[in-house]
Formats: structure tokens, C-alpha cells, sequence
């Protein structure tokens, strides 16, 4: 049984870990076919592509492989909705788009998130990062490092960008964390998801009356004729969803993965030029995301020799990609000194990560300071204790006990 299972029935193929590592079997597959049909956490039968080179191809073709779903397309344990509801479901959200949909709201946020643009952020998220490191030392060791800094510290700073009242946190990172918790009922998952769009509808509304300085303001001011309520509530959803979930847990397993590195936790502690490139090494080796979001192929296609039918879900495994040797040289290994450039840790092709510049600028501010402000900073429980997230849609940690 590997260390990430703490119940007793396994995550689906596509999602098991051991420690740091994707399952072996996930490598036998990149080995071996390259394409394997496996079953999600639905019940589903989907073709799972492992390799480098294949995953590029296939998030890089919208055309074959898209982003959106055919009518009728209900996921096994969710009730059956009309088509003006799904609509309205999909309405805003990126990921469930393709071009030239996707490329119309894409270009009103992009502005937004340019590295000009987010370098204006920097000293504030100084700020927040400091002031959670200020939390953890005054909770006394040991502590939980997930709950006094790598949470909160990206749920503030999507806060702010999205003008989401401080003391709403905690009820959006519980709806997020069950939302994406794969082993928690289709009904129950889809009535947060219902919730998630009420508490958005909320601020959309508020932003519609007075528009502020966050994005949801700008996106009133500058495009409010271009979009619809339920486009502003999709976009909202999207950005507070992936940008505390995915940083969070990035924080927290790379703290994790430079604990079991001392010398590489130790360069990028002492050295600021080895910080950037930890970041990017750290994306690969981690991998935190399971899988790009499911593809349904729009006309039979070919991937590594494997044919797949027209109307197939198809899973791109990023951490198999990320470890595959033809990518990189010695793609087992921790190396923060190489940056791992080309690495699929942020998604490829259209759908490229929006926030990338983000979550790069949050990890290079929370790693070297957290590291400097604790230089004596350790595991509090055995390794085999660490309590990992192994059902959820983004891999990371439930919590990380640690002292100084």
C-alpha cells in the first residue's frame, strides 16, 4: 500500500502517488503503450497519455481534443440538467472552453496578469507572507505549517486581486477543499458547487453597483457591456478556486520536498539567484496537478499508435510527462539547480495557466523567506506520518506538523 493511501479503497490510476512520486505503474505505461485506457474516479473508462510529447500535442489541439463537453454529457452520479443550465454552468469558466470562446474572455484578463502587472503585487505579498510567518512563530512549535502559512497565504492574496471580503476565507477554502475532494458524492460536490455560484453571484452584483480596484471591478469597468453576470460569476469562481488550492499546496509539498533535500533547502535559503529556478524544478518534480482538465476527442485521432474513437474523455498525466526521460535527463531526481525549463507543471498550449506569473511570484517570496525566518525549520512528525491528499483533484497535503 503506498504512503499517500490512508483509506482503504486506492484513488483511481491517474491520481496515485507514493510520497513525492507518481505510481509505477503510471511509468510502465509512458514505457510501455504510451496510451492506456483507464478508469477515473467515475467509473468512467478514459484513454490516459503518459508521455511528454503526446501530452504537449494533445493540450496544444483544441480542435481534436476540446476543453468543452456535447450535449447530453452528464458525468456518472450527477442528475441530469437542461441545456440552458449547463450553459449558464460553463458560462466564464476557462477551462471549460475553447476557441474562439475561450479566447475573448482570456484577452480581457490576461492584462491582469502580465509579469508588469503582478510585479506591482510584490511588496504586498511580502506583507501577507510575513505576517503569517509572524502567526506561525507566535503559534509555538511544533505547528501546523498548512494552516498558518501555506493556506492562508494564497487565499489572501486571491482576496485582494479578487476583492473577496477577508472574513469569507474560511467558508470558500472548505467549499473549495470538499469541491475538488473526489471521494465525496457527485450530489454533495455539485450542491457546493451551487453555492460556490451564490456566494460569487454576490460579489458579482456588488462589483455591477460599485466597482473597485480588484479584477472583478475592472472586468465591470472596462468590459461590463461585453459580459454577462453568469461570465463574471464563472470567471470569479475559477481565478479563487485555482489560485489559493493550487499555491497552497505547492507551498506546502515543496516545503516538504526541500525538508527531505537539506543541501537544496539550504541554496535556497542562502541564495537568492537559486530561488527561481527551485520554483520551476519543484513544478516538475511535483506535479500537483493530477491531470490537465479531461479532453473529449471530436473525431477519431491516433495518440502514440493507440487509436481513440471520436467522443472519448482523454487524460493527459502531467507527473508522468513531467518524469519522463525523454524530456529530461534524470527525471527522478530533485535537482533544483537545472530549473526544469519546458515543464508541464503549468499546463501547455491555450489553456496555459493564466496565473503562472502569480503563483511563481507567491512561491519565490514564501520559500526563501519562510526558510530565512526559521533557518532551523524541521518535520515534527515522522515522514510515513505526513498526512497526504491523495483523493483530491490537486495533490498536496492536509497538513504538515513542523518545528524550529
Amino acid at each position: 500500500m503506498s504512503q499517500t493511501d490512508t483509506r482503504a479503497e486506492l484513488p483511481p490510476l491517474h491520481m496515485r502517488r507514493d510520497g513525492f512520486d507518481p505510481t509505477p505503474p503510471l511509468r510502465d505505461i509512458r514505457e510501455s503503450a504510451g496510451v492506456q485506457t483507464v478508469t477515473n474516479a467515475f467509473g468512467m473508462q478514459v484513454y490516459l497519455v503518459t508521455r511528454y510529447d503526446d501530452i504537449k500535442a494533445v493540450l496544444a489541439d483544441h480542435e481534436r481534443f476540446s476543453n468543452g463537453r456535447p450535449p447530453g454529457f452528464v458525468v456518472p452520479g450527477a442528475p441530469p440538467i437542461d441545456e440552458e443550465e449547463a450553459a449558464r454552468n460553463r458560462s466564464g469558466n476557462l477551462l471549460g472552453l475553447d476557441p474562439p470562446e475561450h479566447q475573448r474572455l482570456r484577452r480581457m484578463l490576461t492584462p491582469e496578469f502580465t509579469i508588469r502587472r503582478i510585479k506591482r503585487l510584490q511588496p504586498r505579498i511580502v506583507e501577507i507572507v510575513d505576517a503569517q510567518l509572524d502567526e506561525l512563530a507566535a503559534a509555538g512549535a511544533p505547528a501546523d505549517l498548512v494552516r498558518h502559512v501555506t493556506l492562508p497565504v494564497p487565499s489572501l492574496v486571491i482576496c485582494e486581486l479578487l476583492g473577496v471580503p477577508y472574513a469569507d476565507r474560511d467558508d470558500f477554502q472548505q467549499r473549495s477543499a470538499r469541491q475538488l475532494d473526489l471521494s465525496i458524492p457527485m450530489p454533495e460536490r455539485l450542491e457546493l458547487q451551487q453555492q460556490g455560484r451564490v456566494y460569487m453571484r454576490s460579489l458579482v452584483e456588488r462589483a455591477r453597483r460599485h466597482p473597485g480596484d480588484d479584477i472583478l471591478g475592472m472586468l465591470v469597468r472596462e468590459h461590463g457591456a461585453e459580459l454577462t453576470d453568469d461570465e463574471l460569476i464563472g470567471i470569479a469562481g475559477l481565478l479563487l478556486l485555482a489560485g489559493h488550492e493550487t499555491t497552497s499546496n505547492m507551498l506546502a509539498l515543496g516545503t516538504l520536498a526541500l525538508l527531505r533535500h537539506p543541501d537544496q533547502l539550504a541554496a535556497v535559503r542562502d541564495d537568492p539567484a537559486a530561488v527561481a529556478p527551485a520554483v520551476e524544478e519543484l513544478m516538475r518534480y511535483l506535479s500537483i496537478v493530477h491531470t490537465a482538465i479531461p479532453r473529449i476527442t471530436t473525431t477519431d485521432v491516433e495518440v502514440a499508435g493507440v487509436p481513440i474513437p471520436a467522443g472519448r474523455l482523454v487524460f493527459a498525466s502531467l507527473p508522468a510527462g513531467n518524469r519522463d526521460p525523454r524530456f529530461i535527463d534524470d527525471p527522478e531526481t530533485l535537482d533544483i539547480a537545472r530549473g526544469a525549463p519546458g515543464h508541464l507543471g503549468f499546463g501547455h498550449g491555450v489553456h496555459h495557466c493564466l496565473g503562472a506569473p502569480l503563483a511563481r511570484m507567491e512561491m519565490q517570496i514564501a520559500f526563501p523567506a519562510l526558510l530565512r525566518r526559521f533557518p532551523t525549520l524541521a518535520l515534527a512528525e515522522d515522514f510515513d506520518q505526513v498526512a497526504f491528499r491523495s483523493f483530491h483533484f490537486i495533490y498536496g497535503l492536509k497538513s504538515l506538523e513542523v518545528t524550529w
